[in-house]
This record gives structure tokens, C-alpha cells and sequence, in this order.
């Protein structure tokens, strides 16, 4: 058995000196990951019109990489769960750069033709969604070989907030790039990110603290149940169930708010791609201050309801600002509508994963894996749907279909107990006297 399958044993808080350098890379890890998966969003304004394509058809593009981001959530959580964050996440940030160079090479040059284009760009995406499906779960798994169970909302938080700061950074940056030099060489620069980070991680990165006792004593081993029996676990199930809700919203946001601004309210290329990023600044503050939060009233008011008050607010504000944002008729107060939606959602983030990374212990990898995976399939829900309801309802309606799945995610919380998942920060003997964390 890997020595990774253990935790480690030191947990007091700031024990480990290099823990925050440790997040602060797994930040720049989901930076990078969500500027190269959200560049097709600013693409398709170019894209569309030089191919021929469809909106209908750029959401099967879309989607594609959603597809393949959701099938190996859990495969790629196990592996970080086995073969430790250090080298799966080196490779699977390889992997983004080799796959976004490629969206830049191939469309239109390998294959032409409107279906020759339109196989290329959803066979690319879907690889990049394969590669990228690593980088949350196994940071999970990272934040949770790092930090004591009471700081890792905070942690998760802060790795999040790379995602809406990598999309709040894209849409002006790649928008600049895309007019000025062209979609393809904003594809071939964006790449470079890729393998940029990739060596960071890897010569920066490590699995555990240098002082942790990850394995036991030689000879022995420590029994444990199988991941599977976390889709038996009710309380997991229920957050994600929640997370799918989350998911849905939050791809709204990520594929059709560039296409929404410049189509429906009228903002230039440019224009769209500065107020698009408005969103995810409110994102990047909000996602830290919710996990910061959500950890203090966890030990002030106990798991459950500590963190249900945060994943309860968070989405019922995010629905509320959604709803404004698509019906209020001004341009720039629907952007503070929106923010407020996006920014709400980030707010829950920390919750989700560090509610799920403890109570699935050892097992953090693939369990945040399983609610990536029900996260993602809301947002294949979303983003598949969106060009359909507004074909037929318009974009109040498609919007309004986010708010009111919040409204329920939100009260799912009702009904889950965190009480015993192992939230306590305290130090437990586990068979053979293997100290782990609880």
C-alpha cells in the first residue's frame, strides 16, 4: 500500500511553516487551469463567423470539454489519492499546455470544413477537460495532507479564488490578444502557462510536509473501507446534489456571460470583455472570505450548522443576484447583478470541499472527485440548455432556471448532519496506533 494513502500526523494550526506557500501554488494551479479552459468562451466570437459555426454547435464545443473534465473527476482524484498531488498535478498541467496548443493548430488546418472544425475543436476540449479534471480534487487532497480539518474551507477557498481570478483575467487579456494578433497565437501564448506552471509545481510543489509521518509501521498496515463506499454515504451525497446546483449556475457564467453581454446588452468586443471580468473580481474576494467564514463558525457554532449557514446564504444570494441581473433593464446594474450571483456562488466554494474532503478522510481525493463530477454534470446541464431556453424562452428564462436551482441547493442543506464527519481537528489513533487526523 502507498505511503500516500496516509495522512499525515502534525495538525496544529501553523505547524507547517510552508503550508501557505503550498496553497498559494495550488491558487496558481487553478489559475492557469480555468484561463485556459475559459479562452474558447472569448474564441467563439471569432470562431463562429471563420467556421460557420452555430451558437448550438459552439455549446457542443462547450460542452465537450465538460464532458471529458467530468468523467475522470473521480479517476483523477484517486490517482492523487495513490500517486500523491506532486506528480499527477505536474503532468495534468503539462497536458492543458500540449491541448490549448493544439486548439491553436489544428481547427481549420488538419481538418477543414464546418464538421472537420467542429470534430477537432470537441475532440481538443475534450482532452483538456480529461487533463484539467485533476486539478481540484488533488488539490483537495494536497490542502487536506497540509492543514487541520477547522482551516481547510479557508484553504479550499483560496484555491478556488485562482478560478475567478484566471476568469476575470481572460476575458480583457485574450480579448486583446484576439483583435490584435489573431485567436489562433492567443491559443499558442495561453499554452505556455500550461507548462509554465507545470514546472513550478513540480519543482516547488510537495505531497506532504517535510516533518509528517504519512506511513505505518513497516509490516503493518491500516484497514480501511473503499472509496465506494462513499456513494453510499447520504451526507455526501446530499452535497452534491447541492454542488450539481452549484455547478449549473456557476457555467453559466463561464461559457455564455461574454456571449450574453455583447449579444443582448450591447457591449463592443472589448467593451464585453472588460465588464465580463467584473463577475469573478467579486468571485476572487468573496470565495476567501466565505471559506474564512465558514471555518469560524464551524468552531464556534459546530460543523453543521457553521457551515450550513454559509451554504445555505451563499446560494440563496447568489439566486437573488442572478434573478436581478437578467431582469433589471439597465446594462451596468445587470453586471452588479451578476457579480453579486457569481461572486455568492464562490462564497459557498470552501464549504463544499472541505465539508466533503473531511468527511471522506483518506479518501478526499476521490470523494471531492465525486462532487466534482455532480458539480460538472450541472454544468453540462447549463451549458447545453442555455442556447436551447433562449432559442424558445429568451434569456430571462434561461437565467431565471439558475436562480431557481440555487433556491433548492441551498435548502438542501436542511437535511444534511456534519456532526461526526470528522471535523474537529483532533488528533485520533487509528488501527496498529497509525496517528491520523479526524
Amino acid at each position: 500500500m502507498s505511503r500516500l494513502d496516509f495522512e499525515p500526523k502534525r495538525i496544529e494550526p501553523g505547524g507547517f511553516q510552508s503550508s501557505g506557500g503550498i496553497v498559494s501554488l495550488l491558487a496558481g494551479l487553478s489559475l492557469v487551469n480555468y484561463m485556459l479552459r475559459t479562452n474558447i468562451s472569448i474564441a467563439a466570437k471569432f470562431i463562429k463567423p471563420e467556421f460557420g459555426l452555430s451558437d448550438i454547435q459552439m455549446g457542443q464545443i462547450f460542452s465537450s470539454f465538460l464532458i471529458g473534465y467530468t468523467l475522470f473527476q473521480i479517476p483523477a482524484g484517486r490517482m492523487g489519492d495513490r500517486f500523491g498531488p506532486r506528480l499527477v498535478l505536474s503532468l495534468a498541467a503539462c497536458w492543458w499546455g500540449l491541448t490549448t496548443l493544439l486548439c491553436g493548430l489544428g481547427p481549420g488546418t488538419l481538418l477543414a470544413g464546418t464538421t472537420g472544425v467542429l470534430g477537432t475543436f470537441f475532440v481538443l476540449r475534450f482532452f483538456l477537460g480529461v487533463g484539467e479534471a485533476a486539478t481540484y480534487p488533488v488539490a483537495a487532497r494536497a490542502v487536506a495532507n497540509w492543514l487541520p480539518p477547522t482551516g481547510r474551507a479557508r484553504a479550499n477557498a483560496i484555491v478556488i479564488a485562482g478560478a475567478p481570478f484566471g476568469s476575470a483575467v481572460s476575458p480583457p487579456l485574450i480579448a486583446w490578444l484576439m483583435v490584435n494578433l489573431g485567436w489562433r497565437i492567443s491559443f499558442y501564448l495561453s499554452s505556455l502557462l500550461g507548462f509554465g506552471i507545470a514546472l513550478i509545481w513540480w519543482f516547488r510543489g510537495r505531497d506532504y510536509p517535510r516533518d509528517a509521518t504519512c506511513a505505518p509501521p513497516v509490516g503493518e498496515s491500516q484497514p480501511s473501507q473503499s472509496w465506494w463506499s462513499l456513494l453510499r454515504n447520504r451526507n455526501i451525497v446530499l452535497i452534491s446534489i447541492s454542488y450539481f446546483v452549484a455547478g449549473y449556475v456557476l457555467y453559466i457564467f463561464v461559457f455564455w456571460l461574454y456571449t450574453y453581454l455583447v449579444d443582448v446588452r450591447k457591449f463592443s468586443i472589448l467593451g464585453g470583455g472588460f465588464f465580463s471580468s467584473l463577475p469573478w473580481c467579486a468571485a476572487f474576494v468573496l470565495a476567501p472570505a466565505g471559506g474564512a467564514l465558514s471555518d469560524n463558525l464551524a468552531r464556534r457554532w459546530g460543523v453543521s450548522v457553521g457551515r450550513r449557514t454559509v451554504a445555505v446564504g451563499g446560494l440563496m444570494l447568489s439566486a437573488i443576484g442572478l434573478l436581478y441581473g437578467a431582469m433589471v433593464k439597465n446594462p451596468y446594474l445587470a453586471i452588479v447583478g451578476l457579480a453579486f450571483s457569481v461572486g455568492f456562488e464562490h462564497f459557498t466554494e470552501g464549504t463544499f470541499w472541505a465539508a466533503t474532503a473531511n468527511i471522506a478522510g483518506r479518501h478526499a481525493g476521490a470523494a471531492t472527485g465525486i462532487l466534482n463530477t455532480m458539480g460538472n454534470l450541472g454544468g453540462i446541464a447549463s451549458t447545453a440548455l442555455m442556447p436551447v431556453f433562449v432559442k424558445y424562452f429568451g434569456w430571462v428564462v434561461a437565467l431565471g432556471s439558475g436562480s431557481v436551482l440555487a433556491v433548492l441547493g441551498g435548502l438542501l442543506w436542511f437535511a444534511i448532519d456534519l456532526k461526526g464527519s470528522g471535523e474537529t481537528g483532533k488528533m485520533n489513533s487509528g488501527p496498529n496506533g497509525v496517528r491520523h487526523i479526524v
